[in-house]
């Protein structure tokens, strides 16, 4: 269906005062829809490192895999120690089929040399420290601090960035982008949940091709901005 026959007020943009209607909505919808496997593993718990390693597992991977290998991994490891009395073949045997699992086999043996040697075994709890290990990105950042250590931080992923767009609450080009427009306007008692509420819903209702508008919730409050074709 093309955008100009979107119902409700598709040719608005969100306002900024909708955020809170918004959230209500999806507070809701996750909890039908179930929280991203990171979220899952975190379990609510202050536990850095999983989420450091699941983080890093879960980059290009669908989620049932990521929690699979995450499960058959954690049996083995619970500290960067852990990882390195693992080969990287043995690594690799543990989180196959995940994506590029070759590659992030040796990249958590390296994460876990450096959290040894730099921050005696510990995850450091900053973003800008998160940053210079190896592999590990901002949404990869965010997601320890505020995952890790309950901290506030907002993470932003392929799907955060495309829906808060398709709203209109924002209007960027880039996740980092979306990230930065987020931490000026979102109220900050979203902030951590942003992630988990609109993951859910642009994994299951506002997916990258041809969304589902018509059962999408928050309907009256999209601007559908770029969507040319939904159902």
């Amino acid at each position: 269906m093309p955008v100009s026959a979107c119902f409700g007020r598709c040719c608005e943009i969100m306002r900024d005062s909708d955020i809170h209607r918004v959230m209500a909505i999806l507070a809701k919808e996750v909890g039908r829809l179930g929280v991203p496997v990171v979220t899952e593993i975190a379990g609510g718990r202050k536990r850095p490192f999983e989420v450091l390693i699941a983080t890093l597992l879960s980059l290009r991977t669908k989620d049932e895999v990521t929690r699979a290998a995450s499960a058959r991994l954690f049996q083995k490891v619970s500290t960067p120690r852990d990882m390195l009395k693992l080969s990287e073949e043995e690594i690799r045997a543990l989180i196959y089929p995940v994506g590029f699992y070759k590659r992030k086999a040796r990249v958590l043996r390296e994460v876990c040399a450096t959290l040894i040697e730099r921050f005696g075994g510990r995850v450091p709890d900053d973003l800008d420290t998160l940053l210079e290990l190896k592999g590990v990105g901002r949404k990869t950042a965010n997601l320890v601090v505020t995952l890790g250590f309950g901290k506030q931080g907002i993470c932003v992923d392929t799907h955060v960035h495309r829906v808060s767009n398709r709203l209109g609450y924002v209007r960027t080009k880039t996740p980092e982008e979306t990230e930065q427009a987020l931490r000026r306007k979102l109220p900050p008692r979203y902030w951590i949940r942003f992630n988990d509420y609109l993951v859910a819903h642009g994994q299951n209702v506002c997916k990258p091709v041809s969304p589902l508008c018509s059962r999408c919730p928050l309907r009256s409050y999209c601007g559908k901005v770029g969507v040319t074709r939904h159902r």
